[in-house]
């Protein structure tokens, strides 16, 4: 083991994903396509892939699809010594994968699983948290439930008493829990975070604050307003940095992608790509908050912390499944300016 490589713990709920080859519908479909996932862990695969360690902690069910959880991360050098195991079940989503006007569409199958019923007992934080650098999470752990957000709440204490950076990824999810609900829990949580990182919607769905001029629906998203948002969330929370990833949806198939990260005083706008087709854009979240870690940990200064978040999560859209697999030479390369996608021979 490499004692100099940075260190991550990511908490968070691991998921079964069943998705239709290619482009099918669901009433079509005679098949599915299966992948392990979850929003923490993505951004763990995306982080080891660039030379860092990552520890993913959860709980899965102590059965043989756990264990065929855990084997698929261990496949991607994640470590997953601290997952926990019990609980009644995985929990699993359906994906179904748009095309052109046809909007991607997913069906999440969740309550009951194994994370929503951690106990205290389940995790041994200050043993987690040690030699440590950083500690990641998402929206979607404490949207699950009590018991979830008072699990949270404890990695949250004994996170900042072994001085590790605290990020979280907003990650608002309609389908998990209401803007009221998630508007009375996320404050309370965000006293204990350094960064905070989310899409063009996340923050009036959270914190109810609005980018002034935009609508995600109709593809405004100035970024300006953005920019004077995230210099409030800052100031409202105390953040050290806050970071917007920018998608302008043009279609199913079609995005410009794009993102800013503030200070609390400065903000810095990455270059635009316009990614087209998109492949899978499910995770492209993820691994731009494993690109932004990433930077951020190496101390790139924040230009180029945005800069490579966003290319990594670009290159991510044209890659089958959640995890990004791109290598730290081929997220360098776009952010160069090699962008044409020819053959590398």
């Amino acid at each position: 083991m490499d004692t100099d490589k940075k260190k991550i713990v990511t908490f968070g709920e691991l998921l079964l994903r069943l998705a239709p080859p290619g482009v099918e519908r669901f009433v079509q479909a005679n098949s599915f396509d299966v992948r392990y996932t979850g929003a923490e862990a993505n951004a763990a695969v995306s982080l080891v892939n660039f030379g860092m360690e990552a520890y993913v902690v959860s709980k899965v069910p102590a059965n043989e699809i756990g264990q065929a959880c855990l084997d698929y991360l261990s496949r991607f050098r994640v470590n997953v010594d601290h997952v926990a195991r019990g609980g009644e079940r995985l929990g699993l989503f359906y994906l179904e994968t748009g095309a052109a006007q046809r909007p991607s569409k997913i069906i999440y199958d969740r309550s009951r699983s194994a994370i929503c019923d951690s106990g205290p007992g389940d995790y041994d934080w200050d043993e987690i948290c040690a030699g440590k650098d950083w500690f990641h999470f998402s929206g979607t752990l404490p949207a699950l439930g009590e018991k979830p957000r008072a699990r949270l709440s404890e990695a949250l204490v004994a996170a900042k008493a072994a001085g590790l950076t605290v990020s979280c990824d907003l990650n608002y999810r309609a389908k998990l829990w209401s803007p009221q609900e998630a508007q009375r829990i996320m404050p309370g949580i965000m006293e204990r975070v350094d960064v905070l990182i989310g899409n063009e919607e996340d923050a009036e769905k959270v914190f109810g604050m609005k980018a002034e001029s935009s609508d995600s629906s109709k593809g405004l998203l100035p970024e300006e307003s953005y920019a004077e948002l995230a210099k409030r969330l800052a100031a409202k929370f105390g953040f050290k940095s806050v970071a917007t990833t920018l998608r302008q949806s043009i279609s199913a198939s079609a995005n410009g992608w794009s993102g800013i990260l503030c200070d609390g005083k400065s903000v810095y706008a990455s270059r635009k790509y316009t990614i087209e087709p998109i492949v899978d854009r499910v995770g492209g979240g993820d691994s731009f908050s494993g690109g932004l870690i990433y930077s951020m940990l190496s101390g790139h200064s924040l230009q180029d912390c945005i800069e490579f978040a966003v290319a990594a999560s670009c290159l991510k859209h044209s890659i089958p499944g959640d995890f990004n697999l791109c290598s730290l030479d081929e997220v360098r390369a776009l952010v160069a300016g090699e962008k044409a996608g020819r053959i590398q021979r």
